[in-house]
């Protein structure tokens, strides 16, 4: 009996300690949701206004950009997914991976060849065990991205797109990410960022009636070769800070129901202790009775 009350109460000051740590963490996560959701608030209204400038430049002229073209001489693609560089956020890292190996499963039914480019150390850790080649990796940065790192990634991205077939060129870039919808709410994404997918005749969002006539200056070559790169790095750094919110939201969720669970099985190793000394104190009464029992026989 002894010993078993010993063991729950080992089990109770560990379970304490794990609890501490699980509510440090939901705070800390909490704290910083507020101003990541700020930023996704703040990066939304440029990442919408430089892709409807892109659109319209590319509807409303005949050029035939790189970046508007199917590339045919190249069968490689890259795919760049963005998870968590911390663990303790639930199924955050783990949905993120399971779309991509879905997409890149998808891409290999077509006959693509895919280049894999990874932020965060989960996905990193995730691939370097595989022993699967990566083209770029990103860490320490998942939920509190700069702009550095965005512009870093989309050259990068911009490069390999550029490059000749003979040179590692790429055909298509595809991210994949996680959208932050609400608190509770946040969904793998795939999206399709190279080569730019315009949709003819439709007018801006919010907006109706017939389109406007555009007239570019100097020329439409030279608008589609200031934007597209800008258009790039805007909707990657978006991307990234749609992940960094889903990250800390899905953090704080998981940590307060960990949180829950310590709380539980405090209660339950608490009442198990109390029964298991309980027990011993009915025994130790028993021993007492029965030494004196035989006491009063023997006299």
């Amino acid at each position: 009996m002894a010993g078993s009350q010993r063991v729950y109460k080992q089990r109770i000051k560990s379970t304490q300690s794990l609890k501490k740590m699980f509510r440090a963490q939901e705070l800390i996560a909490a704290s910083r949701i507020g101003k990541a959701r700020d930023r996704v608030a703040m990066a939304s209204p440029y990442s919408r206004a430089i892709t409807r400038a892109v659109s319209a430049v590319a509807t409303h002229s005949n050029v035939s950009h790189p970046f508007l073209v199917e590339r045919t001489d190249t069968r490689r693609v890259a795919v760049l997914v963005v998870a968590s560089d911390r663990g303790m956020a639930g199924a955050y890292s783990a949905s993120v991976i399971r779309e991509t190996e879905r997409l890149v499963a998808q891409l290999a039914d077509e006959g693509k060849e895919v280049e894999l480019l990874v932020s965060g150390r989960r996905a990193v850790g995730y691939y370097t065990f595989r022993q699967r080649e990566l083209g770029g990796q990103w860490t320490g940065h998942s939920d509190a991205p700069t702009t550095e790192v965005a512009i870093e990634i989309a050259d990068l991205l911009l490069e390999k797109f550029r490059a000749p077939a003979d040179e590692g060129g790429i055909a298509e870039v595809h991210v994949v990410f996680t959208q932050f919808v609400n608190m509770v709410t946040q969904r793998p994404r795939v999206i399709r960022l190279l080569p730019l997918e315009v949709v003819e005749g439709v007018a801006p969002a919010g907006e109706s009636g017939p389109l406007p006539l555009y007239d570019f200056e100097p020329s439409p070559e030279v608008v589609l070769d200031a934007l597209l790169p800008r258009y790039v790095r805007a909707r990657i750094y978006a991307c990234l800070l749609q992940a960094a919110a889903s990250e800390l939201a899905a953090r704080q969720r998981a940590m307060h129901t960990a949180t829950d669970n310590a709380e539980d099985l405090i209660r339950m190793y608490t009442r198990l202790a109390n029964q298991a000394r309980q027990g011993e104190i009915t025994q130790e009464i028993s021993e007492i009775v029965s030494g004196a029992d035989a006491l009063a026989s023997a006299s």
